[in-house]
């Protein structure tokens, strides 16, 4: 585990104060009044190395930029039906809080089918939620518990899971590098549940495309998870796609 210290901070800090404006301007759609913790997020993610973590904030701002990510919350899917099915075809809704007031996200990653659309409004899709997540659900939790939270926690619900979502690899593989790259430990952990036999074949593919410190997050939890997940959570009504437990 990476310890940041102090004067680790500073000397990032001290770089990013040296950076252009339109720089700063998007660091500040990012780190939404939590710059420092913004900072430890990079750092972690580079293992504490302030060069390394400075090239990767600024190659995300400047990524940021390129692709007008500070306005696409704005930026419609239309018509309202090519949304509706884009939004449809790949199920992931907000179920509460952790105990520690971490907003948990279920993603009914066997039922999505990805079918909608070309990769792009998938992706485009994706990004819209990962800033809806930052800009007003974690801000939004961090204004409930009175602290700052800057992570969350996923549930993959695999229910309906076939061989044939390899076929979305591609898809999967550039959004797990746009998660990397541009939104580094923002979760918290990854919890799999219902996952059928053919998981395990399924996981051998993912696996690999996945950064290391993305898979030490993930637990693969036997059936629906619900003991363990009870251990974890005291303010969300888990829900599985398809069925419901509000234990």
């Amino acid at each position: 585990m990476v310890f940041i210290t102090e004067d680790i901070i500073k000397q990032f800090r001290t770089m990013m104060e040296k950076t252009d404006e339109p720089l700063k301007k998007t660091f500040e759609n990012i780190h939404q009044e939590y710059p420092t913790e913004t900072l430890v997020r990079f750092l972690k993610a580079r293992d504490g190395n302030v060069s390394n973590a400075y090239k990767m904030l600024t190659d995300c701002l400047n990524w940021r930029i390129q692709n007008e990510i500070d306005n696409i919350l704005a930026k419609q899917i239309i018509p309202d039906e090519f949304y509706r099915g884009i939004r449809d075809s790949q199920l992931v809704g907000m179920s509460g809080y952790s105990k520690e007031g971490l907003p948990v996200i279920a993603v009914g990653v066997g039922l999505s089918t990805f079918d909608k659309a070309s990769i792009h409004y998938y992706v485009q899709s994706h990004i819209q939620m990962n800033e809806y997540r930052d800009r007003v659900i974690l801000p939004s939790a961090t204004k409930r518990f009175g602290r700052y939270i800057g992570t969350c926690i996923k549930i993959l619900d695999m229910t309906g899971l076939k061989f044939s979502a390899l076929n979305q690899i591609k898809l999967l593989s550039v959004i797990s590098t746009i998660d990397d790259l541009n939104y580094p430990e923002k979760t918290e952990t990854y919890f799999i549940v219902n996952a059928p036999y053919i998981f395990s074949a399924c996981w051998k593919v993912v696996k690999p495309l996945l950064q290391e410190r993305t898979r030490k997050k993930v637990q693969v939890l036997s059936g629906s998870g619900r003991d363990e997940l009870l251990k974890v959570r005291t303010l969300f009504w888990y829900v599985v796609f398809g069925r419901k437990n509000a234990p």
